[in-house]
């Protein structure tokens, strides 16, 4: 099970911080991806982290603006969202990818998914 939080309503240039905690430590051996969807569009991804914190990707909408990180040993892992912009508003989820060996920034590879976050960012 996975429980998101830290949503909420932001003006525009501002901060956020996203987290993900994981019912079970088998997580912690695996990839965590972080996507959204926004009203009437499907649902996108955002950035995914390897198992030991190794390797990050970003969608080229969070590069620069986002951080992805995880704290294996509280089963956490974490979006901090700066510079937020409208087009950001969106439930964020963060979702498992049952390997080690590599990420993806596809929503079909993912295994296990939390209920989302809903951020909300005004102009």
């Amino acid at each position: 099970q996975l429980v998101e939080s830290g949503g909420g309503l932001v003006q525009a240039g501002g901060s956020l911080r996203l987290s993900c905690v994981a019912s079970t430590r088998t997580f912690n051996s695996y990839v965590i991806g972080w996507f959204r969807q926004a009203p009437g569009k499907e649902r996108e991804f955002v950035a995914y982290i390897m198992w030991n914190s190794v390797s990050t990707y970003y969608a080229d909408s969070a590069k620069g603006r986002f951080t992805i990180s995880r704290d294996n040993a509280k089963n956490m892992v974490y979006l901090q969202m700066n510079s937020l912009k409208p087009e950001d508003t969106a439930v964020y989820y963060c979702a498992v990818y049952r390997t080690w060996e590599v990420g993806s920034a596809h929503a079909s590879a993912y295994h296990y998914w939390g209920q989302g976050t809903l951020v909300t960012v005004s102009s």
